[in-house]
Parts: structure tokens; C-alpha cells; sequence
């Protein structure tokens, strides 16, 4: 899911929140929807919202308290609160899934990363709980956050549905509620409080990691993917790319390309090349597992050899495009210094690339 997030960053110090219901109207929140109506609804005073977002006027949130009301309606949406933004477009967030109604991934803790939040990397029962959703009554949600953690709780909840590690640096930010898309929705009783930070039962679930990934890639500058489609291109376009530095293996699975670049910048281009150099013992072949999101063209030694899709719904319609070691290709090693490239180009839901070697006998990878 592409989140661009609609902060205003007017960033105060000193500021305390009032533990009442924060009003909905243009004084307190930025408003930036294809529409938005401020009514009664369903009994509650609510805002309406279609394709947009509301941000929090004048005042950061670091720890505490997130509490609002949202009547859901059973469809593909995406509602819920990004907290702690920044003017880089990071955030921290949860959102539901209405449509996804008692199913594992009904709902999902997950950063933005540059804009770009990568649910095909933060999946599985650490960042998401199975829950029945109610479209004939408002829904309770309550967040609290205290440092790198964070939990919900829903309806009235005695016990955290969900508890998780915070991505991001603790540091404060802006509070948006988003997620209204083509029908909207509606928000009310919106409550932050400052004071109240308290974690109980903290118990995130773990997730065991993928063994012998490689842990690091050098990835390039970005360059526009239709560059890729002429193969007689490949040896200027990979000459003419900048090495921008080095992205790391998270959460066991995968690198993540968007700390190093902001997709949607307004520029053209939405590929980068990683890179690896393997110095090999002796001529060779050696298989190469590996995965990544959402489309790759892999190189070795300046010759593609491999070509494609892994974005979501690619191959039937409930496909996430979530990365793991799914494919693989043999790569005709020589003797000597090799370089494998793998063009990754992206649309939404996490900018990834991951690998592993099936054995390093008698190779070198750096």
C-alpha cells in the first residue's frame, strides 16, 4: 500500500493535550480529501472523509495515547493512524483491512519508510491478529506507545490485541488518521493523551529468520525501468549508475531499498540495481535463491539471465507478492571476480530484495 502521508510539520515544544475529545474542524486538523463532510453520524459527531486525511494541527506526539472511534464498512480500505511522521515522509502506523474480516491479516503494524509502507516485508502473526469487525456500529480503537513499543487494543479490550517494537527512532512526530478511500469513512471521539503511556502485557510475537541470507547490498542510484526494456542498453545504463551505499537484511527476510531512496520524489524512476561481488575458486555454477518485490531483472557479469514479477496480485487475485526465497536461477560462475545485479523496480508495498547462496563452498561474497 502506497502511503503518502498529508503531515504539516509545524513541530512545538511544550505543548500538553487536552485528555477531552479533539474537535473535528479546520482549527485543529489539516484536511486534505477529495471530500470531507463534519456531521452527526450514527449518534456520534463525526467527520466523514473520502480519499484523504486528517493531520493533527500544531502539536507533535512522542508516547501515550491514541483513542478514536470508526464506523467500518465491508469493503477494501485501509483506515487507521500514522503517528510520529516526519518531514521525510516516516512514520509509524497501524490500519485495518475491513475486507479481510476475521482472517490473520485483518489489520497490520507497519512503518513508513519514505513514504513507503513495506507489508510485503512486516507480515505473519508479529504485526497481525485475526479479528471479526463490526459494519453496523462504531469500533473502538486504542493505541498506546510508550518508547520502541507499542500496543492496540480494540473495543474496550481488557488485554492488547496486538503488541509490537516501533520501527523508527523514538522521536516525536505528526498524528494523521487516513485511509478513507473511494466511499470514506467516518472518525469520531478522537482522544490523545499524553499522560497515559502505560504497557501492560507486552508479549510480541517473534518471527524466526530466514539462515545464511546475505546481509548487506550495495544499491545504485535511481533510474526509470523503461530504460531496461531495450537489452542492447544494459552495459551504458549500468555504467552511468551511482553507488549510493549500502542497505542491510531486516527482520530476517530482506533489505529494505526505500532507506536509501524516496520512490515517490517527484522524479522519474522507480528501479534501482543492488549489487553483490562473489569472487569465485574456480569456474563454477552455483544456485542462487532469492526473492523480491515488486518486479527484478537479474545480471551477472553484464548479461541478464533472469526476468520477473513479484508484485501484489501478479499471479491470481488474492496474491500479497510477500518476500521470501522463492525463486532461484544458477548462476555460471568464473574463476575469479564475478558481479550480479538484480534491477528491483517498484510499484507499492515494500521495495525489497533478499538472497542466499544454497552453499558458499568455494566462493567469497561481498
Amino acid at each position: 500500500m502506497i502511503t503518502r502521508l498529508f503531515f504539516i510539520f509545524l513541530f512545538i515544544s511544550n505543548i500538553s493535550f487536552c485528555q477531552k475529545h479533539i474537535p473535528l474542524d479546520t482549527i485543529n486538523w489539516d484536511i486534505k480529501a477529495k471530500s470531507y463532510i463534519i456531521e452527526n453520524y450514527k449518534g456520534k459527531d463525526a467527520i466523514y472523509i473520502q480519499s484523504g486525511a486528517i493531520t493533527l494541527k500544531n502539536k507533535t506526539f512522542l508516547n501515550g495515547t491514541i483513542e478514536f472511534d470508526i464506523f467500518l464498512k465491508e469493503e477494501q480500505a485501509f483506515p487507521g493512524v500514522y503517528f510520529r511522521g516526519t518531514k521525510d515522509f516516516d512514520s509509524e502506523q497501524w490500519f485495518m483491512r475491513p475486507h479481510l474480516s476475521g482472517k490473520p491479516d485483518a489489520n497490520q503494524a507497519a512503518p513508513a519508510t519514505k513514504g513507503i509502507t513495506p507489508w510485503q516485508l512486516y507480515f505473519g502473526e508479529k504485526y497481525s491478529f485475526p479479528y471479526n469487525y463490526k459494519f453496523n456500529d462504531w469500533t473502538h480503537v486504542k493505541l498506546v506507545v510508550n518508547g520502541n513499543k507499542a500496543q492496540v487494543f480494540l473495543d474496550y479490550s481488557k488485554k492488547p490485541n496486538l503488541s509490537w517494537n516501533l520501527f523508527h527512532k523514538t522521536q516525536e512526530g505528526a498524528i494523521a488518521f487516513r485511509g478513507g478511500r473511494f466511499t470514506g469513512m467516518h472518525l469520531a471521539n478522537i482522544i490523545i493523551n499524553p499522560n497515559n503511556s502505560n504497557i501492560v502485557d507486552f508479549k510480541p510475537k517473534k518471527r524466526k529468520p530466514i539462515k545464511n541470507l546475505i546481509t548487506k547490498w550495495k544499491v545504485s542510484d535511481m533510474f526509470e525501468e523503461k530504460q531496461l526494456k531495450n537489452i542492447n542498453n544494459f552495459k551504458k545504463i549500468i555504467n552511468s549508475r551511482k553507488w549510493v551505499g549500502d542497505i542491510v537484511i531486516e527482520e530476517g527476510t530482506a533489505a529494505n531499498i526505500s532507506r536509501k531512496h524516496q520512490l515517490y520524489n517527484g522524479k522519474p524512476g522507480n528501479t534501482v540495481f543492488t549489487k553483490l561481488e562473489i569472487d569465485s575458486y574456480k569456474n563454477q555454477t552455483k544456485i542462487f535463491e532469492f526473492g523480491y518485490s515488486d518486479r527484478i531483472i537479474v545480471i551477472l557479469n553484464g548479461k541478464p539471465i533472469y526476468k520477473g514479477t513479484n508484485k501484489w496480485r501478479s499471479r491470481d487475485y488474492r496474491y500479497l507478492g510477500t518476500v521470501g526465497l522463492f525463486d532461484a536461477v544458477y548462476l555460471p560462475l568464473k574463476k575469479g571476480k564475478n558481479t550480479l545485479l538484480m534491477a528491483v523496480s517498484e510499484d507499492f508495498g515494500g521495495w525489497l530484495v533478499t538472497g542466499r547462496f544454497k552453499n558458499n563452498n568455494n566462493i567469497t561474497v561481498k
